[in-house]
């Protein structure tokens, strides 16, 4: 029998299972402007901590915290901040158990100031 294992990833899980009878929230991608339309722009730890902030706002508003995140998917313009990214998502996500996560570099967000969006799946109940 051959054996199979993942690697040990940094701050993620790399499997997640949802409990029977579990209600699941999706949140939309979440940008980094605040309540009054303001963006700090080129500031990647301003930027991502705003995003987790608003993520965290829909997740409340669907009836879900933090710690029901089973998945997230970030997409960010570069790579070069990684670090900065996963040190804020820290400061958020349950790091005893921290949710299945995809990263996506992409070409550009919705407005050119943007370097991040994050979008969360979460199991209530």
């Amino acid at each position: 029998m051959i054996e199979f294992s993942l690697p040990n990833p940094n701050g993620y899980s790399q499997v997640a299972s949802v409990p029977a009878g579990s209600r699941l929230v999706w949140t939309s991608g979440q940008v980094p402007v605040d309540a009054s339309g303001s963006v700090a722009a080129g500031d990647w730890a301003a930027q991502t901590r705003q995003v987790m902030r608003n993520v965290g706002v829909a997740l409340e508003a669907g009836g879900a915290a933090w710690a029901d995140v089973f998945k997230l998917t970030i997409y960010v313009t570069d790579t070069a901040e990684l670090a900065t990214v996963r040190a804020v998502r820290d400061e958020f996500v349950d790091l005893a158990r921290p949710p299945t996560s995809s990263l996506v570099r992409v070409a550009g967000l919705v407005r050119p100031e943007f370097l991040i969006e994050i979008e969360a799946v979460a199991a209530v109940g």
